[in-house]
């Protein structure tokens, strides 16, 4: 092909190029849920609360590490279940959201719990035994009593009991464990026959008549 020639195909080539761009590609949509509004929540509360649960705050090692230390803190038996099954791990992942200052005394107070465990039994906590376990815990359980190595483990053991019995008996298991009824109806019979007497009243006709029907 000449010279001449070529230049002549340049401007139909350009002028193809310009009249049939490649085609752009086209964002999907975003994965939009409605959200779900709690009966006693406001919008922003239920906002908040979607945003918080969006995010992850523990390792799965931490998670691991307090889900076993919140069942020995309430472990099942003959009543009910334990911490874990009442979903307590879960709510305390959300209240490291909810409460921002606790998360350095809680990670860090996992990450004391195995570089102690890994010197006492040469494995992380949650790698030990059930007896080891506990008798880790027996060290920091009770704060009067902690030795001065042992009180920081002292002073995470306390976070970790308060939050797990917040949880627990926060949850329905544990509620139901406490044997807490609440609000029922309830059937009004009056006032009872020995009140009556004291004050030397009595119903008349028509009125018990009434509560027979």
């Amino acid at each position: 092909m000449k010279r001449r020639d070529l230049l002549k195909t340049i401007p139909v080539t350009a002028l193809g190029m310009a009249v049939a761009p490649a085609e752009a590609a086209v964002p999907a949509p975003p994965d939009t849920k409605p959200l779900k509004i709690p009966g006693g929540r406001q919008k922003f509360e239920a906002e908040r609360d979607a945003k918080l649960n969006a995010e992850k705050f523990f390792t799965p090692h931490e998670l691991q590490t307090v889900t076993v230390l919140a069942d020995i803190i309430i472990p099942a038996d003959e009543r009910s279940g334990s911490a874990s099954q009442a979903g307590v791990p879960a709510f305390i992942e959300f209240m490291m959201k909810d409460q921002p200052r606790s998360q350095t005394p809680m990670r860090g107070g996992i990450r004391w719990l195995d570089n102690t465990c890994v010197k006492r039994y040469g494995k992380q906590f949650v790698q030990c035994t059930k007896a080891q376990q506990i008798d880790m815990v027996e060290q920091i359980a009770y704060p009067a009593k902690a030795t001065p190595d042992m009180t920081q483990g002292a002073a995470f053991f306390s976070l970790m009991r308060n939050m797990t019995a917040s949880g627990f008996y926060t949850s329905q298991i544990g509620i139901k464990d406490l044997g807490y009824v609440g609000n029922v109806p309830n059937q009004w019979n009056g006032v009872p026959d020995d009140v009556l007497k004291q004050y030397g009243l009595a119903y008349e006709d028509r009125e018990l008549a009434w509560w027979k029907e």
